[in-house]
This record gives structure tokens, C-alpha cells and sequence, in this order.
């Protein structure tokens, strides 16, 4: 299942506002579809606790049921929804402003934690120590139109999405790679 690529609704906001809903979306992506109790186990949460966030998030369209990953028709399997959502923008203006950039705020702690963990293993690469790519900090400098940029980032996204489906998911070297994508222009 596919969102549009388009602007959180309220319900995607106050959805991904909760530091345990992001936990268990990265969950979700890690393995692509999951139980409530495998999740509940792996992120250490009670079943009871993670069944009321599972329902939020698949009442704001984040998640959906994947009954063909179920054993039975008692069984609820959950996957990610995918496509990529934006939080605002002048052409679709966020519907709950301070909501918008609390969540922002959020995702930016979230990154930050990321790059703090790419920051503490890149000794142990740049000295040889570990030969196997965690991770990478990467700089490049581009003049474009505001056009051309975007269409970079669609064509990346198009090539993730690409990637995505066509991974071999038995592959025992496969990981789940969070990408954060920082970009910004001289004008700001």
C-alpha cells in the first residue's frame, strides 16, 4: 500500500508527535510487516500499550494491515504505508501550525540521534578498525533552480523506492538504512 506523496493530514501529525509511534514505524520498516506481540517484544512494550498505538497510527494512515502475511484470519499482521509525506508547504499550508513544528522539532531530534551514532562509529572506519560501511556523511555542493532540486529529490526517491522493491529481503547482509536527506541553500 502507497500514500501519496503529499502533506501529513492532523490525525499523520499527532500520529508522528509520539517518540514510541516513530519507534514502532522504524520497527515496521526494519521488517517490513510484523505482529503486535513480535513487536511488542521487540521494543519491549506491552501489548496492551502497543495495540493503542498500533491503532492510531492505522487510523492516521501510516500503517495498514497486511493480511497476506497472516497466518490466519485471526491473525493481524501490520506493515508501513509507503510514499513520502511532507509536514507543510506554500502550496499546502500545515493544518495545525504549532503541531507541525513540534513534530518537526521531533523528527530533527530523531535525525540528530542518528548522525550522533554515524559520529561515534566513524573513528573505528576512518581508522581501519572496521572495514564494513555503517553509515555515511556525505557533503556536496550544487547550484540549482528550486525546480531542479526537486527533481533530484524525486528521482532519489524514485530510486529508493525502486531499491526498495526489488531487495532481496532473505539476503542476511540486508539492513534496514535509515536515510536522512539534510539540504539547504545560501539563502537561509
Amino acid at each position: 500500500m502507497a500514500l501519496d506523496d503529499s502533506t501529513m493530514t492532523t490525525a499523520m501529525l499527532k500520529a508522528m508527535a509520539n517518540p514510541l509511534r516513530r519507534e514502532i514505524l522504524t520497527a515496521l520498516n526494519r521488517y517490513e510487516y510484523a505482529r503486535a506481540a513480535d513487536l511488542s517484544k521487540d521494543l519491549e512494550i506491552p501489548a496492551n500499550k502497543l495495540s493503542f498505538h498500533l491503532r492510531v497510527l492505522a487510523d492516521a494512515g501510516l500503517i495498514h494491515e497486511a493480511p497476506e502475511y497472516a497466518r490466519d484470519r485471526r491473525d493481524r499482521v501490520w506493515a508501513a504505508t509507503r510514499g513520502s509525506q511532507s509536514i507543510g508547504s506554500p502550496t499546502a499550508p500545515v493544518a495545525d501550525e504549532a503541531l507541525g513544528l513540534s513534530v518537526l522539532q521531533s523528527l530533527a531530534e530523531d535525525h540528530q540521534q542518528v548522525l550522533s551514532r554515524l559520529v561515534a562509529w566513524a573513528p573505528e572506519y576512518v581508522a581501519g578498525r572496521d572495514a564494513e560501511v555503517h553509515g555515511t556523511f556525505t557533503r556536496m555542493s550544487v547550484r540549482l533552480t528550486p525546480a531542479q532540486f526537486e527533481e533530484i529529490l524525486k528521482d532519489f526517491s524514485d530510486r529508493v523506492d525502486q531499491a526498495r522493491e526489488t531487495a532481496d529481503k532473505s539476503d542476511p547482509d540486508s539492513r534496514l538504512w535509515q536515510i536522512d536527506i539534510v539540504a539547504a541553500d545560501d539563502q537561509i
